[in-house]
């Protein structure tokens, strides 16, 4: 017996799980699959440490959801957004400037919550849409598409039939493959290192990212953990480098922490354990195929620069949302023009940010000296600063 459902969605990381919550909210039957049990805590095994800045254009679509009010309360405002040039291998402060949102809007820059956090709250309210299964433990294998609907084989070895799939299963998207969609992959050589810590300065609501080669060194505020000042920390090397301070004992990695981190926070303690993954840049050749839509990072990945990659994907959703309400669920005019539109804009950003990622990790002086005078110059130029943040936001495009 074949199930039925509106939508399909493979993948229960974040963005599959908004997925299911923003269509689940309008009635849609939906059911989201996932191989593995998403951890709740930061201290479960498995816990992503990462954290997400959900930026301004990111709220009204979870707000569709059903999301933000539970979210609003744990969310950091991201009031000031401070980059600092930081020379080559020593703490030398070359320039360091700081981008206000009060120059671009009323509203913070975006809001801060740990990723953990983030599935916690989406679980929480997929128990609330008796119209939305969420089945852990659970892949899917096999995709087929005809004009009316599609159908998709889970490793437990059912079939589900749906009007539109969406494939938010990651950067390795077996349905993405199951299309013969392809993909353009750049590599760095570099691995990112995340987790929280807390530290002696307050962070005053200002998220700052320090280059020096080998990449950016990024804290975003987070609230108090314990009574003491907390950010989440984004730390990206070069790969043995990396993998050198994950294995490194604690005691020293923070050694390291305060050096890298040109002590603007004062002396950081480790909060959480440590994780860390590949950098690469990626994006699909197509966006969609019949009654297929390929979300977040099936469809792009970019560098973890600029708070870009989850607001991307909830762009994605938002727009699919939308043209599926005008055109019909999983219908060709709409997946058509999502993939034209999501697909245009997301190839401009990961150009963008793959540009930032080479010149941040760049050793060659040249390449320092510029990007430390463009630090300057794009703050100074008071008109070039507005659009740029507007832009960095996703207000503007």
């Amino acid at each position: 017996m074949i199930e039925k459902f509106d939508i399909v969605v493979s993948g229960g990381g974040i963005a599959g799980l908004v997925a299911a919550c923003l269509f689940g909210t309008e009635g849609k039957r939906v059911l989201c699959v996932d191989p593995e049990t998403p951890a709740t805590n930061a201290t479960s095994e498995g816990a992503d440490l990462r954290s997400t800045a959900l930026l301004q254009p990111s709220i009204p679509v979870l707000e569709r959801a059903g999301l933000w009010h539970a979210l609003a309360d744990h969310a950091t405002p991201l009031q000031t957004m401070r980059i600092i040039d930081a020379g080559g291998d020593g703490p030398d402060l070359r320039s360091m400037r700081e981008f206000d949102a009060a120059d671009v809007s009323d509203l913070p820059f975006g809001w801060n919550l740990p990723n953990w956090l983030l599935r916690r709250e989406m679980l929480a309210r997929i128990d609330t849409l008796p119209n939305v299964s969420f089945r852990t433990g659970v892949s899917t294998t096999r995709f087929f598409s005809r004009i009316r609907n599609a159908k998709v084989w889970l490793s437990d070895g059912t079939k589900v039939e749906a009007q539109l799939v969406i494939a938010a299963d990651g950067r390795h998207s077996v349905l993405r493959e199951a299309a013969g969609i392809d993909v353009t992959t750049k590599r760095y050589g570099q691995k990112a290192l995340a987790f929280a810590v807390t530290h002696d300065i307050p962070h005053e609501n200002i998220s700052t990212e320090i280059h020096r080669t080998g990449g950016p060194f990024t804290t975003v505020p987070l609230p108090d953990f314990e009574g003491k000042p907390s950010s989440a920390i984004v730390w990206m090397e070069t790969g043995p480098k990396a993998q050198s301070l994950f294995a490194m004992e604690t005691g020293r990695f923070e050694a390291e922490m305060l050096d890298r981190s040109c002590g603007i926070l004062g002396p950081m303690r480790l909060a959480t354990k440590r994780s860390i993954w590949p950098i690469i840049s990626q994006i699909a050749s197509q966006f969609s195929a019949q009654r297929l839509a390929l979300v977040a990072e099936a469809a792009h990945v970019v560098p973890p620069i600029g708070a870009q990659g989850l607001n991307m994907s909830l762009a994605d959703l938002g727009l699919l949302q939308e043209l599926s309400s005008t055109h019909g669920l999983g219908e060709a005019p709409g997946l058509d023009a999502y993939n034209t539109a999501r697909r245009r804009e997301a190839r401009l950003r990961v150009t963008g940010i793959d540009l930032l990622n080479r010149t941040s990790m760049s050793d060659l002086e040249a390449v320092k000296y510029l990007r430390s005078l463009g630090i300057g110059l794009l703050h100074d130029t008071v008109p070039i600063r507005k659009t740029l943040m507007a832009l960095g936001m996703g207000t503007r495009t």
